[in-house]
């Protein structure tokens, strides 16, 4: 039995500890080992359960000693975004609100993660309850872009996808609202994927803003973001939106091609008409995948979705405003770290709020709170309601003709740490990755060559609602070709 293997890639390790190639332990003992060596400089993490981790893999490793079936994640180690619920162990959101608090319960995705065998490893971290795209706005300090620790990893599942980026964990989960899990991937230089809305249980998800919040996988391939959105999908009687159909199936069709699909480059969102700061290299290396798939055998035109250019204002409503909501409850009564007032309910709710949220998170609840004020709601939130349905409309309207579309995932590749010190700036980091979110469908970001300074590129797909099958056979595909430029780019540079 090997103690050494592909720690990379997640199906590589689990069927060799399945095939008791190596062991779990060992696999473990490795990734564990990486973090000790270059966490200190990352911090991708919160918290780090090596013991428990350790535990765990023994554990596996009995059972396929004992020849049972483990499940498809057999001694995977995974890391999880901190604002997904694990029972006893701390679960913080990255803000000092919650500092310390240890659910007494699971979400459900950690239940099917361990019933496919996968070995938690950490909770990761990210902007405070998942408000930002850099992962600078956490209570426990700023995560740094492995590629280049003078950058940001992207948030706000920025330690997950910093996580998987420095060979921390082959996986890992996030949550994405309005681009927390493409827009980092993209940043870091990994596979960054959300599914339809209810696809994925949200039980056990601290919210943020409900009806645009979904957890996904991070990974280094496609094929092993297939995999993990295979274990943690399907129906759950816990979450009122959960899907009532089992996980969809979608590894099947990733060495199918893209023969006769037709693929649809958002005009708007391609550095044109009233949306700006695109990179040139980023729109470069789009059209270049753009050009890959046709060359593979898919029709490819540009396709208008007028709407999408309001999508950035539409979210700046709608997200607070269900923030506001959802956070009412942090108190110092329900939720949340207790700070004494000056003797009444009122005082103590203030200083509660006062010392447990951060800036950004203190700048949304005020900007959703006056938007569903009395006299502001039909001026902001409604009519930001029907921007989405406009939004949805136009969507349909670009399916009717294409399987799926194409668009950059972030306007710009990782950027420095501290660049972007005004939330408009930030905000737009989200342009690309927003329209998807309002709609609840499925995209995936997968990495497309290089922009500025040789940072990664991520290049978005886009599907209509239970799309994911597509969606994947298309991300697999430009994934082969971006891994052919690369292996040409090597061999030249060798020769």
């Amino acid at each position: 039995m090997s103690d050494q293997t592909n720690n990379s890639d997640a199906l590589s390790i689990a069927r060799a500890v399945r095939s008791d190639e190596t062991s779990s332990v060992a696999i473990v003992d490795q990734h564990l080992a990486a973090i000790d060596a270059s966490e200190a400089e990352i911090h991708a993490f919160n918290l780090v359960l090596a013991d428990e981790a350790r535990a765990a893999a023994a554990v596996i490793d009995q059972r396929v000693a004992a020849g049972e079936d483990v499940g498809p994640l057999a001694g995977v180690p995974i890391a999880l975004k901190d604002n997904m619920c694990t029972k006893g162990v701390p679960t913080t959101c990255s803000s000092k609100m919650l500092e310390g608090w240890k659910p007494p319960y699971n979400a459900t995705v950690v239940e099917k993660l361990a019933a496919a065998g996968a070995i938690l490893i950490g909770k990761t971290n990210m902007d405070e309850f998942a408000m930002g795209s850099s992962t600078e706005n956490s209570a426990f300090g700023v995560t740094k872009n492995p590629l280049d620790t003078t950058k940001v990893p992207g948030g706000s599942s920025g330690g997950s996808a910093a996580a998987v980026a420095a060979g921390f964990a082959p996986l890992a989960l996030g949550s994405d609202t309005g681009g927390s899990i493409r827009q980092p991937a993209a940043l870091c230089g990994v596979v960054g994927m959300k599914p339809t809305y209810g696809a994925v249980s949200r039980y056990g998800l601290i919210a943020f803003a409900s009806s645009l919040d979904q957890i996904g996988p991070f990974s280094n391939t496609v094929a092993d973001s297939a995999a993990l959105f295979e274990v943690i999908g399907g129906h759950d009687p816990r979450d009122s939106t959960s899907i009532p159909e089992p996980a969809a199936s979608v590894s099947a069709g990733l060495a199918t091609g893209v023969a006769g699909l037709r693929v649809g480059i958002i005009t708007e969102l391609m550095g044109t008409g009233d949306l700006d700061g695109f990179e040139p290299e980023v729109l470069a290396q789009t059209r270049a995948a753009a050009e890959a798939l046709a060359a593979a055998g898919a029709t490819v035109a540009e396709v208008s979705v007028p709407s999408v250019i309001y999508g950035l204002s539409a979210y700046y409503q709608i997200a607070p405003a269900e923030a506001s909501s959802n956070l009412a409850r942090y108190d110092g009564v329900r939720y949340g770290v207790r700070q004494e007032g000056s003797g009444n309910t009122a005082s103590m709710m203030m200083a509660t709020r006062t010392a447990g949220f951060g800036d950004e998170v203190k700048r949304r609840i005020m900007l959703g709170t006056y938007a569903l004020s009395a006299g502001y709601y039909d001026a902001f939130y409604g009519k930001a309601q029907r921007v989405r349905t406009l939004m949805i409309n136009d969507l349909a309207k670009a399916y009717a003709d294409f399987d799926v579309l194409l668009t950059p995932t972030s306007p710009c590749v990782a950027f420095d740490i501290g660049a972007t010190s005004d939330p408009l700036t930030m905000y737009l980091n989200d342009v690309c990755t927003i329209p998807s979110n309002l709609a609840g469908h499925p995209s995936i970001s997968v990495p497309y060559g290089t922009g500025q300074g040789g940072l990664p590129v991520g290049v978005q797909v886009l599907a209509p609602l239970q799309g994911e099958a597509i969606m994947f056979q298309v991300a697999a595909e430009l994934e082969r070709s971006a891994n052919a430029i690369k292996t040409t780019s090597k061999n030249g540079a060798e020769a």
